[in-house]
């Protein structure tokens, strides 16, 4: 057995989602503007994002049964983002719609000659969970449960759940929240952006930062992902350092790419793939999603995946 990890292979869902969704509103310009300049935009277009929908959606597409928990505001914004995930086969029968509120949005712009972004955000507070309205008894029919922290209290309490009904716990980190150190030791898998964990531990080397990492919270699978370099993945099988692919076409957006990486990572653990392998497919997921604006736009299927990988993802 290649095992990462042990969970039960064999209930409804492969992965549920617990977190964030979003709908983007992408701007490419020329070059990335100075302060107190203007520049004419290049393209303009609307998308659904967010890191855990687009996480569940990138499932969905590879061929994995997934769920979502999840708010969305009663604005026009709201049923977009909802019925995005619908389209996708992606399980939306505890997602909410809330009354008055506002639907998480964000304000992107990209480079064209790099396809790098920068991020503006907001989230309505209406939309937060708390640990007594957070629905339950999902995350039981579920072999992984996958979650962002922004609503801490709720994270905890599925994954409380998660833990108590054998559902491994894959945590979604890319900032430092208050309460995330009581948050930690819940967490199994958990792949974050390349400065948190030396934000956390205080340790600049990031294989010394992964390690303490573990050794401070329990986490059996801690990682970072590095952009087009790929990923940095400690575990029980040891260290594994993947190299990214490249883009066929070249890189139009990286919007959502550590999202498309957790999906094809999550894909490898529930297909049973070694370490290598999995960081593999989550190299390629992300690459490819970087073929076009948006944070699903190009998310891919597995022909796609397997294409660029030489693997056999028919198990």
């Amino acid at each position: 057995m290649n095992s990462l990890l042990k969970m039960d292979r064999e209930r409804e869902f492969g992965v549920v989602g617990f977190g964030t969704n979003a709908v983007d509103h992408l701007i490419t310009v020329p070059f990335y503007p100075e302060f107190d300049s203007k520049v004419r935009l290049s393209a303009y277009q609307r998308a659904a994002g967010g890191e855990v929908a687009s996480t569940v959606t990138g499932l969905s597409r590879l061929g994995i049964k997934t769920a979502y928990i999840g708010r969305f505001g009663s604005d026009s914004e709201g049923s977009y983002g909802i019925e995005s995930l619908e389209k996708e086969g992606v399980d939306v029968s505890q997602a909410e719609i809330v009354e008055g509120a506002s639907t998480q949005i964000a304000f992107i712009l990209i480079d064209q000659t790099s396809g790098e972004r920068t991020v503006i955000w907001d989230r309505d507070p209406k939309l937060a969970y708390s640990a007594d309205d957070v629905p339950r008894g999902l995350v039981m029919r579920s072999s992984i449960l996958h979650c962002t922290p922004h609503d801490i209290s709720a994270c905890m309490e599925l994954a409380d759940e998660a833990r108590q009904n054998g559902t491994v716990v894959s945590m979604d980190i890319d900032n430092l929240f208050e309460g995330i150190e009581k948050l930690l030791p819940r967490v199994d898998v958990l792949i974050a952006s390349r400065d948190l964990p030396a934000k956390l531990t205080g340790k600049s080397a990031d294989e010394e930062a992964l390690e303490s990492l573990r050794d401070a919270y329990g986490c059996h699978i801690v990682g970072i992902t590095l952009g087009e370099k790929g990923c940095l993945i400690l575990s029980d099988q040891g260290l594994c350092r993947s190299e990214g692919y490249p883009v066929p076409g070249g890189c139009q957006d990286t919007t959502g790419a550590g999202d498309a990486f957790r999906a094809g990572f999550l894909y490898g653990m529930l297909q049973d793939f070694p370490l290598a392998e999995s960081a593999k497919i989550g190299n390629a997921v992300a690459a490819l999603k970087c073929r076009s604006i948006g944070a699903r736009t190009a998310l891919p299927s597995k022909a796609e995946v397997e294409e660029l990988t030489g693997l056999d993802l028919s198990r």
